[in-house]
């Protein structure tokens, strides 16, 4: 069983047991988070799609880690003007894992 579910604007295919890195969730390590907006339930055969989220459908997860991206460089140039602008960006991202799904 599996569900898409809809987590801060962006969809993850969520499965019980499955640990997910999606953006940066404000909880600290061990709480608990609910997620009401599940977009498809898939059991075996048996498919449910929401319009747009399925009525009743849960997904629970605990957030394991607060961790950070592979780091990136941003640098702007300008040939022949001496313009040269450097800067790094690491994106913050939460660490979950799903306990429970319930359709």
């Amino acid at each position: 069983m599996y569900v898409l579910v809809e987590i801060l604007g962006k969809q993850y295919k969520a499965e019980e047991g499955v640990l997910l890195q999606v953006d940066k969730i404000e909880k600290e390590t061990g709480e608990q988070v609910e997620f009401d907006s599940v977009l498809m339930v898939k059991d075996g055969e048996n498919t449910k799609v929401g319009t747009p989220y399925v009525k009743g459908a849960k997904v629970s997860a605990t957030v394991e880690d607060q961790v950070k991206g592979k780091k990136i460089v941003v640098f702007k140039f300008k040939r022949r003007k001496g313009y040269r602008r450097k800067q790094g960006h690491r994106q913050q991202y939460s660490v979950i894992k799903i306990q429970k799904i319930t359709a």
